[in-house]
Parts: C-alpha cells; sequence; structure tokens
C-alpha cells in the first residue's frame, strides 16, 4: 500500500508524516496498529517512530482490525512531535531513528483513541527470527 506523505507546522518548522496501518494479535484478537514517521528537515533527518494501538471497542461484526476506521489526525501528530523534542529528539540530526515506546512513553503520552504500544515493534522482530 502507498503511503501518502502529509505536512504539519509546528515550533515554526513544517514537518513530514506518514501513517501506515497494520495489525497485532493482542488478548482481544487482531487489533489496528498504526506507525507514524515524523521527519522535521527532510528525508535524512532523524525520523520520530511510534506504533499506535487503537482502543476502539470489539463490534459485533468481528475483530477491532477489521471494522476500526482509526487514523491519526494532525492533532495527534503534533502531540507526539511536542512529547519528542520534549524528551530528547533532535530533528535536524541526519539518519538514525528517535523511537518513542509504550513502556516508556505510553503514560505520559495520552492520545484519543490510540495507546503508545512496542507490539508492532515486537512482532515485526519475531517475524524476521
Amino acid at each position: 500500500m502507498r503511503s501518502r506523505l502529509r505536512r504539519l507546522y509546528a515550533h515554526d518548522r513544517q514537518f513530514a508524516w506518514t501513517a501506515r496501518i497494520d495489525h497485532v494479535r493482542t488478548g482481544q484478537g487482531l487489533r489496528r496498529c498504526i506507525r507514524v514517521r515524523v521527519w522535521g528537515a527532510g528525508k535524512n533527518s532523524r525520523a520520530l517512530q511510534v506504533d499506535l494501538l487503537s482502543t476502539a471497542p470489539r463490534s459485533a461484526w468481528g475483530d477491532p482490525a477489521m471494522t476500526d476506521g482509526a487514523y491519526p489526525e494532525p492533532k495527534h501528530v503534533r502531540a507526539l512531535i511536542d512529547h519528542a523534542l520534549a524528551h530528547g529528539w533532535q530533528p535536524d540530526e541526519i539518519g538514525g531513528t528517535f523511537v518513542l515506546s509504550g513502556a516508556g512513553d505510553a503514560e505520559a503520552l495520552p492520545l484519543p483513541g490510540f495507546v503508545v504500544t512496542d507490539l508492532l515493534l515486537l512482532a515485526e522482530r519475531r517475524s524476521a527470527d
């Protein structure tokens, strides 16, 4: 699936961001998980990466991953940028990725409709082994 590059203006600069929809298996079945990546100084700059797990409830029509329409809005991305900048993200640095994790950032970063998670990253690591 092709990803759309979006733009957001914050902190006197333009940020570019993408959001890729995926799913992960949890105790409640398949859940929608969205990987958000943000760049603050071009494609070679240090990217911000965070995985958001939708908190939509299970519906009568099946797994939330199949019926959930959750997708981050600019206000969510702005909150991610603000949090990352306050916790050491340097968007002007060249290369690398600054990752917000579920273990370290989920409670400190309340996002309506989402929770920061490590489940997608863990699933990718398991499939690589």
